[in-house]
């Protein structure tokens, strides 16, 4: 069982009421703190940026913040000196001679070089850093590829605290380990860089003891001081365009690494998953056990099972592993399109597998949160997917905030095409890749995509699960499970009425040609702005010929949709809004029968000649233009 992640750190969300409940548990009667009285109330995103929140009240609380602070003042130091090296280098690249000179040509060899260098630094820097390292690699976005693919190997890995540390946070936390619990044993079966966790026995059922690492809130604070200085100079040096995203990376990093330092939100997030898949027997979360756990001490069920990577294991146990990547893929696509509550650390250390083939899931400090209309264009996204229209998947990402609606839609069809090739398990050629990358780079100074903090964690999250799901089954086929969901999901929501559902799809369709339309308009000012669109017009109206074919039109539209209502309603068994929308429809008809009445045969017959004259005026004076040229 894993304690914390060994991926990549994204935002983690929780819902509303729980961070109240942690706020309320926080303030009660655990006043003191092994991490030298600074209580970091973590459920705040503002928390701890002054070291404490009662530092003009409190002695030990004002110490604490003073040594915060000067902690923080150190590790500025420490930080600045290790990267500096790199800042050069990348300076120089601008300016070869630091105040002056051309731009530097940089090879993938350098740029590896670079990398590599900055994995080993956000090593030796420690916990705040390893994780910002691994937030860093599952955003394209902010980082060249070279650095994006070195920086997912980033482990987070250190060696645990000793017994004679932990044990004084435990005993303040949940009283005597000896007295609380039968047994204990003291050598932790995994250790991250936040905590880590121990084995005992509770009521004679074997249990799992997560465990903060002693002073780490005091650590990490320091180090997001040090962030909150040096991201404005990152951020003022980037482009224009990745200082928001740069800004915006540094407020996320700041919540997400203060709320996995809190367990109480953790165990709330974990039963909430709980309850959503409680209908399923083939998914499994461990109970927690309340009366014994805090915010610095998560004490919840131990549920046994192999690694899903373990093919050995899993074929001496006979488990269908076309079938698991199946499973596991369901369980995400529900998570993330119609709970909106997921588990953010698919990495294989926290999935495990039963004798049965149910999935079990560990270590919830990483968990995203999707609102209603991020979920419902992520579902229009799947179905773009299941039908393999890319200009549908190219729409939904720009309603999701995810791409720049100037993009180039050509370049961009080619590399969503790409992205369903590999989701199909076809393999695509770093040649494709790079070919890609380069019509880019000759167009736009960067990739149009702008990853929203809450869709950079589906991302992460759909990377990540990509990998586990093709060591189960190299050939594992990605569309045909969604194609799949898609269609079970239409089944479900389908009713025998007929006449509801061609109501509902006409809405539909309707909803979204509206929706089409700026984006269209916008593409096309973007080609004009190019020069790339040429438009020529000659319209003429006498008589208002246009207005009353424009009111034909609208009248007439509308009379058809009451009616198709109104045979809704009915056939739904909504009577009294059917008789209002009979209604509707009545004075609508009548409507519609003006517009076409006041508009006679007689003066439609003669705007008709007066426009085909006019037509043939103007092609007359066109060929005698043509003729004297020549």
């Amino acid at each position: 069982m894993s304690s914390e992640s060994n991926g990549p750190t994204p935002t983690s969300s929780t819902p509303a009421d729980s961070v109240s409940g942690a706020q309320a548990r926080a303030s009660g009667s655990r006043t003191g703190s092994t991490d030298g009285g600074s209580r970091i109330n973590s459920a705040d995103p503002h928390a701890g940026s002054s070291g404490s929140h009662a530092s003009s009240t409190h002695p030990h609380a004002e110490a604490a913040g003073l040594r915060v602070r000067a902690r923080a003042l150190w590790r500025l130091l420490v930080v600045v000196g290790t990267f500096l090296p790199l800042a050069v280098g990348w300076w120089r690249d601008r300016r070869r001679y630091l105040l002056f000179g051309g731009r530097r040509d940089v090879t993938d060899e350098t740029r590896r070089e670079r990398a590599e260098y900055l994995l080993s630094s956000f090593v030796s820097l420690g916990p705040t850093f390893i994780k910002l390292g691994q937030l860093l690699s599952t955003r394209p976005d902010v980082l060249p590829r070279a650095y994006v693919t070195v920086l997912s190997r980033l482990q987070d890995r250190v060696p645990p605290d000793p017994w004679d540390d932990v044990e004084p946070l435990l005993d303040e936390e949940i009283g005597d380990v000896e007295s609380v619990f039968e047994s204990f044993d003291r050598e932790p079966i995994s250790g991250a860089s936040l905590g880590q966790v121990y084995t005992a026995r509770l009521d004679g059922e074997r249990v799992a003891v997560k465990v903060l690492r002693p002073g780490i809130r005091r650590r990490v604070e320091a180090d997001i001081r040090v962030l909150s200085v040096l991201v404005p100079v990152l951020a003022r040096l980037a482009p224009q365009s990745q200082q928001f995203t740069l800004e915006n990376l540094a407020d996320e990093f700041a919540a997400s690494i203060r709320r996995e330092m809190d367990y109480e939100l953790e165990a709330q997030t974990l039963e909430r998953i709980a309850e959503n898949f409680a209908d399923d027997p083939k998914i499994r979360l461990p109970t927690v056990a309340h009366e014994h756990s805090t915010d610095r001490v998560l004490v919840m069920e131990y549920v046994d099972g192999v690694k899903i990577t373990d093919l050995e294991a899993l074929e001496r146990r006979g488990i269908d592993r076309s079938a698991l990547v199946e499973r596991l893929e369901n369980a995400y696509i529900r998570m993330i399109v119609e709970h909106g509550l997921f588990h953010a650390d698919p990495h294989p250390g926290n999935l495990a597998v039963r004798d049965d083939g149910t999935i079990v899931f560990y270590d919830f400090g990483m968990a995203g949160r999707l609102d209603e209309r991020t979920r419902e264009q992520l579902f229009e996204f799947y179905v773009a997917v299941a039908e393999d229209d890319v200009d549908r998947m190219i729409d939904a990402f720009i309603a999701l905030g995810a791409l720049d609606p100037a993009a180039d839609r050509q370049l961009m069809a080619q590399g969503f095409e790409l992205v369903l090739d590999s989701f199909r398990g076809e393999d695509i050629s770093q040649y494709q890749v790079a070919e890609l990358f380069e019509q880019f780079q000759g167009t736009m100074q960067e990739l149009p995509m702008r990853l929203p903090q809450n869709l950079a964690l589906v991302v992460r999250v759909s990377s990540v699960l990509e990998g586990v799901c093709r060591t189960l089954d190299p050939d594992f086929d990605f569309i045909s499970v969604v194609r799949e969901y898609v269609a079970d999901r239409a089944t479900e929501t389908a009713t025998a009425d007929r006449v509801r559902e061609e109501v509902r799809s006409r809405a539909v369709e309707f909803e979204r040609s509206v929706r089409r339309v700026p984006r269209q308009l916008e593409a096309a000012l973007d080609r004009q702005e190019h020069d790339a669109l040429r438009v020529s017009m000659d319209i003429e109206s006498e008589d208002s010929v246009f207005g009353r074919l424009a009111r034909q039109v609208v009248f007439g539209s509308a009379t058809a949709a009451a009616v198709v209502a109104t045979a809704g309603l009915y056939g739904v068994g909504n009577g009294s809004w059917a008789v209002v929308a009979a209604g509707a429809a009545l004075l609508l008809g009548v409507l519609t029968k003006r517009a076409f009445r006041t508009s006679g045969p007689r003066r439609d017959v003669q705007a008709g000649a007066a426009m085909a004259q006019r037509s043939l005026r103007g092609r007359q004076r066109s060929k005698g233009e043509r003729g004297r040229e020549e």
